[in-house]
């Protein structure tokens, strides 16, 4: 078991920087989530740590070794594939067995090994089987035992469920956090979709361009987004932004000079800078009695997702959701009041995107 150091990283593919300075200390037993759009380098990152890619410049740790030089086969890191990267020819007992049989590993042992990573994953009714006579979540399965067996320093996840349909994704997600908690093993774990990191992570790494826009815990994350890019990723449906100002003793929308009531930390906040970016969840509207004491909007869409309901509405020239109890029952052309939550409206500079606070 071990931590993983990063320090000053940069990554370049030629004259093009993937990743231009970066630091990350990753702690023994942590589960991180690397998350991010297409290209953020969330992936060249992982495979940095697990030697499949070159450092440009900088320094990687893994423990107290420094890593820079040291081959992947030699760092003690199992990484799992988004293609599960299983032997065809091979029973699955034997796609998990192989990598000690290669390293000299006493059969009794490995039978224990594999034995044990099956009976974890619950897949010890597969052992006779080839890869083909499997389903895709099966595949999965298997390839993390074959990581597993190794007792390895650290697990790295490479967008492992993204092949699976939704129901299976959200099991598997499921075991690989009960396995996590199971092992106490360093884990790293990339993906793009959000609800993947919220549910799974320690602590999230939210990527953009090879930069790090925040690191923390999924809740902190959540509550209380470093900038505007963090808090319009992490969330879903994403978080509502509108232009506002403080005009006269009142925050208004400038397109149509709509009326927009804020609680007294976020109107104190606006009052001194004047103009902002305000954020609110789709979640963080309520109904409101009548228009006095909301804003005033027009249902154009209607989602029902059973547990509650989404429904959209344009506001001072920008589309947004807003997430209704179902028993309101919303139709497409009624007129509804909305109000923002006390204490969940977020405030972001205008120029740069960062969070007022």
């Amino acid at each position: 078991m071990a931590s993983i150091s990063i320090r000053n990283l940069v990554k370049r593919y030629g004259n093009f920087t993937v990743i231009p300075d970066l630091n990350l200390e990753i702690a023994d037993h942590e589960f991180v989530v690397f998350v991010g759009p297409s290209g953020c380098g969330k992936s060249t990152l992982l495979r940095i740590i697990a030697g499949l890619e070159p450092i440009s410049s900088g320094d990687l740790y893994i423990g107290d070794k420094r890593v820079n030089g040291v081959q992947a086969a030699q760092r003690d890191i199992a990484m799992v594939f988004q293609d599960y990267a299983l032997y065809p020819h091979m029973k699955v007992y034997d796609n998990m067995s192989f990598a000690l049989e290669l390293r000299g590993v006493p059969k009794a042992e490995i039978d224990a090994r594999v034995k044990r990573a099956a009976a974890l994953l619950h897949i010890e009714s597969y052992l006779d089987r080839k890869p083909k006579e499997l389903s895709g979540g099966q595949r999965q399965r298997v390839a993390m035992g074959r990581a597993i067996v190794r007792n390895p320093k650290a697990f790295l996840f490479d967008e492992p469920l993204s092949n699976l349909d939704a129901k299976l994704r959200g099991q598997v997600r499921a075991e690989i956090k009960a396995l996590s908690q199971q092992l106490k093993t360093t884990m790293v774990f990339v993906t793009h979709d959000q609800i993947e990191a919220m549910t799974m992570a320690d602590r999230i790494v939210v990527l953009q361009s090879g930069t790090i826009q925040q690191y923390d815990t999924p809740e902190t994350v959540y509550e209380r987004p470093a900038n505007q890019f963090v808090a319009g990723f992490i969330g879903s449906p994403a978080m509502n932004f509108f232009q506002v100002e403080w005009h006269g003793d009142r925050s208004i929308l400038p397109q149509g000079g709509t009326v927009v009531p804020l609680d007294s930390e976020t109107a104190g906040r606006l009052r001194q800078v004047g103009n902002a970016v305000l954020g609110i969840r789709p979640e963080h509207f309520a109904v409101a009695a009548d228009a006095v004491d909301g804003i005033a909007i027009n249902v154009r869409l209607v989602e029902p997702l059973g547990s509650d309901t989404l429904i959209h509405f344009d506001l001072a020239d920008a589309s947004a959701i807003a997430r209704v109890d179902p028993a309101l029952r919303p139709k497409v052309g009624d007129r509804l009041s909305l109000r923002p939550q006390p204490g969940k409206m977020h405030l972001f500079d205008a120029s740069n995107g960062q969070v007022l606070r």
